[in-house]
């Protein structure tokens, strides 16, 4: 069996072996980790975890003899450290510092920068494996239970982040996902418009004892659009470092995917509509992680090249 075929493989077998050991195993026990999962759709959310695991094996299938697949063990390694340190860092900010009014337990993530960065610079397979596991076991630390769909949706950020590699032109490549990411964002925009008497079920007005009668504030609603203009900035101001501009670029349609899969897969796993979960969920998700991306990615990746050139690597 080819080497890469096989590291590949395993690199996917092992992000569902622990989400499964989670879901069915630890989430029934009680320890210093809240691995809690709701059990009346524990079987959908896992169904959703292998949904996600396929994207990148279709992915493969299709562009095979590319090196971007390349699985050894220096990105074994990397898939640690870069899962491990979105854990600790999503646990520090993920609900404890900044909280998003939404539909559902939205906080700022300025760590979703580190799968995005991990996924550019070492491969879609670590920044899948960084960014689904780191998350699921940040969710665990910081005390609210699992939401897998949504550990599978950060995976697949830092998946889209590395598919850079596939292509030969980066420059081109970078202008066609611009052009994707603008389009993408628009119809976004046009949504939260369109729905914006969407109720905000986290609301609380104590003094009224109102809950879940406001709606998004315009600020969640059209971060997205904040985020995009700066993902634009960005690309033309490092135009002369395609290292940056195509990390953050890469990085924001990462995001538009991860989470739009998310917030998508809770139309089945908690009932909410499309308009509901897409302008209560995914636009105060969206909108903040494109704005980090924009923002923490370019130091991360102008840090390692640093770093890189002090080493002669």
């Amino acid at each position: 069996m080819d080497k890469k075929f096989l590291n590949f493989i395993l690199s996917l077998a092992a992000v569902l072996a622990i989400f499964a050991v989670v879901m069915f195993v630890l989430s029934t026990k009680i320890s210093v980790f809240n691995f809690e999962v709701d059990q009346a759709t524990v079987g959908l959310r896992f169904f959703f975890v292998v949904l996600g695991v396929l994207i990148p094996a279709v992915a493969y299938f299709l562009t095979r003899d590319n090196k971007a697949w390349e699985v050894g063990t220096r990105e074994v390694v990397w898939m640690a450290i870069g899962a491990a340190l979105y854990a600790v860092f999503s646990w520090l900010f993920n609900g404890t510092v900044f909280v998003v009014p939404s539909l559902s337990q939205v906080a700022l993530r300025p760590a979703i920068a580190i799968p995005m960065f991990f996924g550019y610079a070492f491969g879609p397979v670590v920044g899948f494996f960084s960014g689904a596991v780191g998350n699921m076991f940040g969710d665990a630390l910081t005390g609210f239970g699992l939401s897998p769909q949504w550990s599978i949706g950060n995976g697949l950020i830092g998946f889209v982040s590395g598919l850079w590699m596939l292509f030969k032109d980066r420059k081109q490549s970078m202008n066609t996902v611009l052009w994707v990411g603008g389009v993408l964002t628009a119809l976004a925009a046009v949504l939260f418009f369109l729905n914006r008497d969407q109720p905000n079920m986290m609301f609380y007005d104590a003094a009224n004892n109102i809950f879940g009668d406001a709606q998004i504030s315009p600020l969640a609603g059209l971060s997205i659009l904040v985020g995009f203009l700066l993902v634009l900035g960005v690309r033309f101001f490092f135009g002369s470092n395609e290292d940056v501009a195509a990390a953050v670029t890469w990085g924001m349609l990462g995001n538009i995917v991860g989470i739009g899969f998310a917030a998508i897969a809770d139309i089945w796993i908690n009932g909410f509509s499309l308009p509901a979960t897409m302008v209560g969920q995914f636009l105060p998700a969206a909108g903040p992680n494109m704005i980090f991306a924009a923002v923490l990615v370019p130091l991360l990746v102008l840090a390692y090249a640093s770093v890189r050139r002090q080493s002669g690597r």
